[in-house]
């Protein structure tokens, strides 16, 4: 399906050193603020003290969040867990308060607001789990960076993975700056949404690496960067279409999801944005720096297809 049709194509590879510069220099920044600031993590990560409490009528997220934090409690997490009526609260540590006393604080206040709530669980998570899931995230996002590279490989040419990555790790890095400059919240939901990006972005880089391809078939005459503008060009109308659509349900999520939701839309809203660009100016402007060719991804015709009296040698399908 297509909205419209672009008629000439349009030089993108003619502005992709100046856009590749500003995105060196905007990764330089991502990871500046990384070192520098560092990401300000969640209870999942740093640990700290979690209850699930228990309603007779389905509860008021947004009033319970308010409840605790009159407390004093920075950065809690507030969901329901299993019903609408079971609530799991999530408190981050405090320097000479036991997570005892923490639950007691929590479970006295909101029975103030409603007297037959009930606490139906309580534990303590210590640093170390939060330890092992950065590890496991970490893990999580190295396997997807390389079955990315192996599939892009196999599927079009190495080059096309190396390309890939680097847009693809560009996107992600970026994100992960903008949290530590900003030191918004990084939790477990945000990290799901990180790698969802990665594998949105590769999904778009795909795509132009399929229209690439088939522009070096069809067109012979055409070099590499010319060939390149016309399948970003002639990709733009479903890229249009895809983005848009995407960005609409996460923007819904934005503003209407509520808190729980708020980081992890705020991060695919953010990963989204820069896939499109990652996708157009850098992957295709890298995979042309790396003197991607016809001959890569077009096999040579066979010696029988060769004969001088056949009027079709040297046809491709």
């Amino acid at each position: 399906m297509e909205f419209f049709r672009i008629k000439k194509d349009i030089p993108f590879m003619k502005y992709a050193l100046f856009l590749n510069a500003v995105s060196f220099i905007t990764f330089a920044l991502a990871v500046f603020f990384l070192f520098s600031r560092g990401l300000h993590l969640s209870v999942e990560f740093t640990g700290g003290t979690v209850m699930e409490v228990a309603y007779t009528q389905p509860a008021d997220i947004g009033k319970v969040r308010e409840t605790i934090s009159k407390l004093g409690f920075q950065d809690v997490i507030v969901q329901n867990f299993g019903t609408s009526k079971d609530v799991m609260i999530r408190l981050p540590v405090q320097k000479g308060v036991t997570s005892a006393q923490q639950s007691e604080r929590v479970l006295s206040e909101l029975k103030s607001q409603d007297a037959e709530v009930t606490l139906r669980r309580t534990e303590f998570v210590g640093p170390q789990v939060g330890d092992e899931l950065m590890h496991n995230g970490l893990m999580a996002l190295g396997m997807v960076v390389l079955g990315i590279v192996i599939y892009l490989a196999f599927r079009f040419e190495w080059k096309f993975g190396v390309a890939a990555i680097i847009a693809n790790l560009h996107d992600v890095i970026i994100i992960l700056g903008f949290f530590a400059f900003f030191q918004w919240e990084f939790s477990l939901s945000v990290l799901a949404g990180v790698l969802a990006v990665l594998g949105y972005s590769v999904n778009e880089s795909v795509v132009i690496f399929d229209r690439i391809r088939e522009a070096f078939r069809k067109f012979r005459k055409l070099d590499t960067d010319e060939v390149i503008n016309h399948a970003i060009t002639s990709t733009m109308s479903r890229t249009i279409i895809t983005h848009a659509s995407t960005e609409a349900m996460v923007l819904s999520m934005f503003f209407f999801g509520g808190p729980s939701l708020h980081y992890f839309a705020l991060a695919l809203t953010i990963g989204i944005l820069f896939g499109i660009y990652s996708s157009v100016f850098v992957a295709a402007a890298i995979a042309m720096w790396l003197g991607v060719k016809r001959e890569d991804l077009v096999k040579a015709p066979s010696k029988a297809s060769q004969d001088p009296n056949d009027p079709n040698a040297g046809a491709t399908v």
